[in-house]
């Protein structure tokens, strides 16, 4: 009996992250209310403040936790699907281009607008943020090393490839394309492959 009355409150606690995390991924953190939160994951205002007593702050640092491993969710699995790195990479951006296009152009990067309106102001989520940046290096980085790269090396490129892809997804959804994304894999493809051991 304890663990099916645990179940609709560990339920609840997932609704509202995850609808926090797709509210901040299409608006950024400051446009998403904790009204709009909580109608839209169909809980109530106690709810929310039973599982994050410390407000929209500590519930945005929960929801870039889980956009972080959603994300890098995809990314291994993307890198996993390929044994040669710079073909790996490749996949990715265009696994990135079908799940824009999928989203009509609206869910890109799930953390860049909320690193950008919260860097310097609510340092919380700015490390959550960080943290997330920092995994998803990591994964690229043990992708190169894998295939014999230098870990000096593989971490530099790791830095390059995850700077590229968020830049071109978000030029991706200015341009309702996946041209920069198209664009962005070959020109990593090319980097990799001229700084393969």
């Amino acid at each position: 009996m304890a663990a099916s009355a645990g179940a609709p409150l560990e339920g609840t606690r997932s609704k509202l992250v995850r609808t926090t995390s797709r509210l901040m991924q299409r608006q950024g953190y400051q446009a998403t209310g904790v009204k709009q939160i909580t109608r839209e994951a169909g809980v109530s205002h106690g709810s929310m403040y039973h599982f994050f007593p410390g407000g929209k702050d500590e519930l945005a640092v929960a929801a870039v936790r889980h956009a972080e491993a959603e994300f890098a969710e995809m990314l291994e699995t993307a890198l996993a699907a390929l044994p040669d790195p710079a073909d790996a990479i490749e996949l990715v951006t265009a696994r990135l281009g079908e799940y824009l296009q999928r989203s009509e152009w609206t869910d890109g990067c799930p953390i860049t607008a909320t690193a950008l309106e919260t860097a310097g102001r609510v340092p919380e989520i700015e490390k959550a943020v960080s943290a997330a940046f920092s995994t998803w290096r990591e994964l690229v980085a043990v992708k190169l090393i894998g295939a014999g790269f230098a870990e000096g090396s593989a971490v530099d490129l790791a830095w390059t490839v995850i700077n590229t892809l968020e830049g071109a997804e978000l030029a991706a959804q200015v341009e309702r394309s996946i041209e920069p994304l198209r664009l962005a894999g070959r020109h990593l493809r090319l980097l990799v492959d001229a700084c393969r051991p």
